[in-house]
């Protein structure tokens, strides 16, 4: 089933031509989330031929203009477009008012219900559950308040093996309690048990996407393991006292987290718009953690 990662933007504070600022989509079984969405993420999602009805959740990791000013004219989009079933943002508390002002001033209205859910300010946190997902965040080192979030795929139950439904003529119920783990009695008394006749399903993977940070070595906790790491990389190491100033990171002390973290891949970005190439960024994490690569807008990467 489909996990995977859309990059609409990934660059840092100043868009340039070949970066926008940062937005990407995140793909759990077809259903469609907006992790942050800066300026120009409109544009992005058409490009990416994305549709906008289907994003129904959107999670904003902070303040920072280049991380929610695109939400404004998203969420009038929609509205032009139609939308009629509710949206929900997840975000600091502080959003919820300045959309309403921005509304109020404006004397706009949506013709859909937008819910904001605040996100904490410290600790690890479940933000959005469905019957296949958890959605968590937890707490970054930035200047400000700010987020990161893990998307987490709930184990799936087993699978009953379809030449073993026809062998023993098994009934709904007994499916069911063999996708739960149990055994089932046979109509001639024999007891069946879900080694013999269900496939196991696939191990559960996960996706964590840390926007703005400083390093900090208390993430690896709340996304221990993760199939897939964004990691910001504002910096290369030459300008290690910048990140120090500005509370963001290195591409080594990226990858020095995703080692931390025992992470399948990295995958680097908010890159300055001081560097003009960012394949610097991926050489220079390689030194540290092998499986790594420098996020490039429009393309989509796998989950697991």
């Amino acid at each position: 089933m489909t996990f995977e990662v859309t990059i609409l933007g990934c660059g840092a504070a100043l868009p340039t031509l070949q970066q926008y600022p940062s937005a990407q989509v995140v793909n759990v079984h077809d259903k469609l989330f907006l992790v942050d969405c800066g300026e120009g993420t409109q544009v992005r999602l058409r490009q990416s031929s994305v549709r906008f009805q289907k994003i129904g959740h959107i999670f904003i990791s902070h303040l920072h203009g280049d991380h929610y000013h695109g939400l404004f004219g998203y969420l009038s989009t929609m509205r032009l477009l139609g939308r009629k079933t509710p949206v929900h943002v997840y975000a600091q508390p502080a959003l919820e008012d300045i959309v309403k002002l921005n509304l109020r001033i404006s004397e706009s209205y949506l013709g859909y219900d937008l819910f904001f859910h605040a996100t904490p300010d410290a600790g690890s946190h479940m933000l959005f559950e469905d019957h296949s997902l958890e959605v968590w965040s937890f707490p970054l080192r930035h200047r400000i308040k700010c987020n990161g979030f893990v998307f987490r795929e709930k184990q799936r139950a087993l699978n009953v093996k379809k030449n073993m439904v026809r062998r023993y003529q098994l009934q709904p119920s007994q499916i069911i309690e063999l996708k739960k783990g149990n055994p089932v009695a046979l109509s001639d008394g024999r007891v069946l048990n879900p080694a013999e006749v269900c496939q196991a399903p696939p191990r559960p993977r996960s996706y964590a996407y840390c926007s703005d940070t400083a390093v900090y070595p208390e993430l690896a906790s709340w996304i221990s393991g993760v199939d897939l790491l964004y990691h910001e990389s504002t910096f290369l190491e030459t300008e290690k006292r910048r990140a120090r100033e500005t509370f963001h990171s290195t591409a080594t002390e990226a990858a020095e987290m995703a080692l931390r973290c025992n992470a399948g891949r990295l995958l680097l970005g908010h890159f300055s718009a001081r560097y003009a190439d960012t394949a610097a960024f991926a050489e220079e994490a390689k030194a540290v953690f092998a499986n790594v690569v420098a996020a490039v807008e429009g393309e989509t990467y796998r989950v697991g």
